[in-house]
């Protein structure tokens, strides 16, 4: 006899475990499935996000800085280190320790709130009356749940080049790139978005040669054109060397490395010769596996589940959310439907609003933003004022020895609601907040600019900015 639930949910990434605990706080009955397991075959929760990107590239990112700070910038503060010297296994194995202790964090909230967690994979088995059968096959004996509902939050994974697979030894995903075992001397990424930025900062910071190269025309087309200016000069001077408008040929494997052949801007042939290569140019939606077509589950022609505006799919009863569905590949986005769909099988009003989802960098200088850009403000052909304020002028900016970037603001020019905010900086990630919240509650550039903000504080910059919408920043 299957075991009953009022919800199932398949995944246990940023989307499906948040998704199982608010059900649960609901008061629903709530088995969550997921198959990630650590490198000693334990259960591992939390998806993509905890295990091979969110978590550990930040632990490896906050390492490496350290490590920089220390060996460039410490004298300027007055503070002799001598020799600073890198022991890769032990930041290694923080980072595995940062991402078990998640992991671990994520099981404990189960227990807390009486989600029944089962490791393995779910798949589809068919419709039955009050809702659809549910195959986890794993370590454990194989069992069928019924949900009388599903929500589905299997994540994504990297996509690899064609012809060109992963082997996690000299082609590398994002998960290979958290692994390598000794610094490579020379280092390249294909893709110069969020992840092959983040990955190439690390490993530059540790000593490798590092090179981009990006298919697009323009850097960080998706960023503000001011903003991403600045953030490329940032990283010319720190020599990370990044290629646009690149068209990548063969890629050659021999005994000293990998032999790639490309075309330029330009049109012109060149080569680079690198010790291994990180591959990041995006992501395919994980419904392999998942026996959709059982069913009859509607997928789109990326492979993507076919999802409502309330993330309701095809089938009554299923449902799906995070990087399985449409919208940014993001965590936080998976969250907050993940949160919207347990509330609305609860009978609730459950919420998310796409145009207030923050975006982060998490490179140095730190890029954020949420809104629109000014570019898209121009092609849209809506009236609008900008503001904007260096780190330069900023006091704690200037104790804290890191000056560059901005805060820059988009208003209309109408009614002065905030449209855009855009940050590269210092902490960006955390001022972004900010200005989400002003967004969300539709705020103009004056209820920032009139709201007092500590000093000396880098968030005085979002205040100045909001200021300078209306031509009358204090500081600059």
């Amino acid at each position: 006899m299957s075991k009953r639930f009022d919800v199932i949910v398949i995944g246990a990434g940023p989307g499906g475990y948040v998704a199982a605990i608010r059900a649960a706080q609901l008061g629903l009955q709530v088995a969550c499935i997921d198959g990630w397991q650590n490198a000693q075959g334990d259960p591992a929760p939390g998806g993509t996000c905890t295990n091979v990107g969110c978590i550990p590239s930040k632990a490896l990112l906050q390492s490496s800085e350290y490590f920089e700070l220390a060996g460039k910038h410490f004298a300027e503060h007055g503070i002799d280190t001598g020799g600073v010297q890198m022991d890769l296994a032990r930041m290694l194995a923080r980072k595995d320790t940062v991402v078990r202790q998640n992991n671990e964090g994520i099981l404990h909230l189960f227990k807390k709130n009486k989600v029944r967690f089962l490791h393995g994979h779910g798949a589809f088995v068919q419709a039955v009356e009050g809702g659809h059968e549910i195959r986890v096959s794993g370590a454990a004996a194989q069992e069928t749940l019924i949900g009388a509902q599903i929500i589905v939050a299997t994540g994504s994974s990297a996509r690899a080049l064609p012809g060109t697979p992963f082997d996690e030894k000299r082609v590398l995903s994002n998960d290979g790139a958290l692994r390598i075992g000794a610094v490579p001397k020379r280092l390249g990424l294909i893709g110069a978005g969020v992840i092959g930025l983040e990955m190439g900062s690390i490993w530059r910071r540790l000593g490798a040669q590092v090179t981009l190269l990006e298919a697009l025309p323009t850097f960080l087309g998706s960023v503000d054109e001011q903003i991403a200016r600045e953030a490329r000069k940032a990283f010319d001077k720190q020599g990370l060397r990044i290629e646009l408008g690149v068209r990548i040929g063969a890629i050659e494997s021999g005994k000293k490395g990998l032999h790639l052949a490309y075309t330029d801007a330009r049109g012109e042939a060149q080569a680079l010769d690198v010790d291994q290569l990180i591959v990041s140019i995006g992501r395919v939606p994980n419904t392999q596996g998942l026996n959709t077509e059982a069913v009859g589950l509607q997928l789109d022609e990326r492979g993507a589940i076919v999802v409502d505006a309330d993330c309701r799919t095809n089938r009554p009863g299923v449902w799906a959310v995070g990087d399985v569905v449409r919208g940014p590949m993001l965590a936080h986005k998976a969250e907050e439907e993940g949160v919207a769909v347990a509330e609305r099988i609860a009978g609730q009003r459950g919420h998310v609003n796409f145009h207030t989802i923050p975006w982060v960098i998490y490179t140095h200088p730190e890029i954020a933003w949420v809104g629109r850009t000014e570019q898209q403000l121009k092609t849209d052909g809506v009236p609008y004022r900008a503001g904007s304020f260096p780190f330069l002028a900023n006091g704690r900016a200037r104790a804290l020895g890191d000056t560059g970037g901005m805060v820059k603001m988009l208003a209309d020019a109408a009614t002065d609601e905030i449209l855009g905010v855009h940050i590269v900086g210092p902490q960006a990630s955390e001022l972004i907040a900010e200005a989400v919240v002003a967004m969300e509650f539709r705020a103009s550039s004056e209820d920032i600019a009139r709201i007092c903000h500590a000093h000396p504080s880098l968030s005085e910059a979002t205040k100045e900015a909001a200021l300078a919408v209306d031509k009358r920043a204090l500081n600059f």
